[in-house]
């Protein structure tokens, strides 16, 4: 029996694909069944795939508004919201939310938002995921990806059967950081309600017994980062049977920091014939190898370019400066722009994140600091006071570059330069979220140089101007000697005040 009568599609027939073939599954096969050891045959049905039950994916039905749309107008419409699509059997993007064939209780939910129509992803990716096939979807953060796969996942619990005791979830989203999975049950919780459906975010740094409640009584979304599912999955706390609609975000992130190894033996526990999802701001090689392992017969949808960009609503400015000069820079910059609007410092290090923020306050900042080493209760408490604008400045390190949903930060400052151009562009993104302005401010040392050329080709594909000192550097000269740094007024990416 499934959780609701009225399903959006018909029954799709199983498609054939190959399982997670060719890598260990690290011993996880004494917590569940690893299906990497053959691959699905050209068979009907499921004989072999170890009788598994069947299961629905295919949702979607073409409006007719959508139907009657002519080649020239999908690629119009395309051409306008800068959505490339590659893949067999593409279908139409939507223009309306109502053309999506979303059940009333989702529609009540889009209304109660107050969405006026889907963004470029939504538009072309919910056509993809309600058809039940893998989806690659390459999109800058805040562009609405979050709901391009949460409100297809919830049309597919609620055609599935429910829970019964001892069930693992349906729905499995790996995301990279503790920040972002939060966010992601956040609009889970939201759009879910109305189907009862339930959720639970598994993440590390926090004690474990709420989490194993909540797995233990059933649940059918699992929002985790990947290390503390896998310490769930080891201790029998739950199991990844029933998960048919897996979700990787950020899978460029994840990799960044390491979780290749813990991904793959997630994977190799769910399976085979499940659909995927894997989402991803860029598209290096890495993530391209990573999936081929995971993906078949996979729609592509890239909004925007492929190759990295910076968010056309923020003013970057980038300063060259000596590491000596950054702090009276950072306290010059803050009497100009603080206005009591959120601003975002990023360093590098926790321990500089712990200086710069006690040094701050000495001299009468109202700052806060958010990094790995403090605890989850602590984090949550920084947030929620930048959030509310109690403390309007927080320090942080990468831990907060994705993932931190604050819709008013209204100016990023990179204390220190990131150690790549993928962070940077993630960093920035953190303001002129969600359709507004943001302007970024980058103190960038000769021991940055390396970056110059590709920050370079950056700034000037989002039509912003590069300072002379930036374009040497870029150019391969050494920078300019410490004596010879223009002022603080003009000597800012483009030459302009920061102000």
């Amino acid at each position: 029996m499934s959780r609701y009568d009225g399903r959006a599609g018909d029954p799709t027939s199983y498609r054939d694909r190959r399982s997670d073939v060719g890598y260990s599954d690290g011993g996880l096969s004494s917590y569940g069944k690893s299906y990497k050891s053959s691959s699905v045959k050209e068979t009907e049905g499921l004989a072999d795939l170890d009788g598994l039950v069947p299961f629905e994916k295919n949702f979607y039905k073409e409006s007719p508004s959508v139907s009657s749309m002519t080649e020239a107008d999908v690629e119009e419409y395309r051409r306008k919201r800068e959505i490339t699509v590659e893949g067999r059997d593409v279908p139409r993007p939507i223009r309306e939310f109502r053309d999506i064939g979303f059940p009333d209780y989702v529609m009540q939910e889009i209304a109660k938002a107050g969405f006026v129509e889907p963004t470029p992803i939504q538009a072309q990716g919910w056509p993809m995921a309600m058809k039940g096939r893998d989806l690659i979807g390459i999109t800058e953060t805040g562009s609405g990806k979050t709901l391009a796969y949460l409100l297809p996942a919830i049309i597919h619990v609620n055609a599935q059967p429910i829970l019964a005791l001892g069930d693992g979830p349906i729905v499995l989203v790996l995301a990279p950081t503790r920040e972002l999975a939060v966010q992601i049950q956040q609009e889970a919780t939201k759009f879910g309600a109305s189907s009862k459906i339930k959720n639970t975010c598994i993440y590390g740094g926090v004690p474990k017994g709420p989490q194993v409640r909540d797995l233990q009584k059933g649940v059918e979304i699992v929002i985790a980062t990947p290390g503390r599912l896998i310490d769930m999955l080891e201790s029998h706390h739950t199991n990844l049977r029933r998960v048919t609609y897996l979700v990787l975000d950020e899978a460029d992130r994840m990799l960044d920091m390491g979780f290749e190894p813990q991904i793959r033996k997630i994977v190799s526990q769910i399976r085979p014939d499940r659909q995927t999802l894997y989402w991803s701001a860029t598209w290096p090689k890495e993530v391209e190898q990573l999936s081929r392992h995971f993906l078949y017969n996979a729609y592509k949808v890239i909004i925007g370019s492929a190759d990295l960009k910076a968010n056309h609503a923020i003013r970057q400015h980038v300063e060259i400066v000596t590491e000596s000069q950054k702090y009276n820079k950072l306290v010059k910059l803050l009497e100009d722009i603080m206005d009591g609007s959120r601003i975002l410092i990023f360093l590098d290090t926790k321990k500089g994140c712990d200086q710069i923020t006690r040094q701050l306050r000495t001299d009468g900042w109202p700052a806060l600091s958010i990094h790995g080493d403090e605890s989850q209760a602590e984090r949550d408490w920084v947030l929620s006071e930048f959030k509310a604008g109690k403390s309007p400045i927080m320090t942080a390190t990468d831990v907060a570059a994705r993932g931190l949903d604050v819709k008013d930060v209204k100016y990023v400052i990179n204390y220190d330069f990131p150690g790549s151009l993928e962070d940077y562009v993630h960093r920035i993104g953190r303001t002129g979220r969600a359709g507004s302005k943001g302007t970024a401010y980058t103190f960038f040392t000769a021991a940055n140089c390396r970056f110059a050329k590709d920050l370079i080709n950056i700034l000037q594909e989002a039509g912003q101007k590069v300072s002379p000192e930036l374009a040497s550097m870029g150019r391969g000269a050494p920078p300019p000697p410490p004596g010879g740094f223009r002022d603080r007024g003009r000597g800012l990416g483009g030459g302009r005040s920061w102000s």
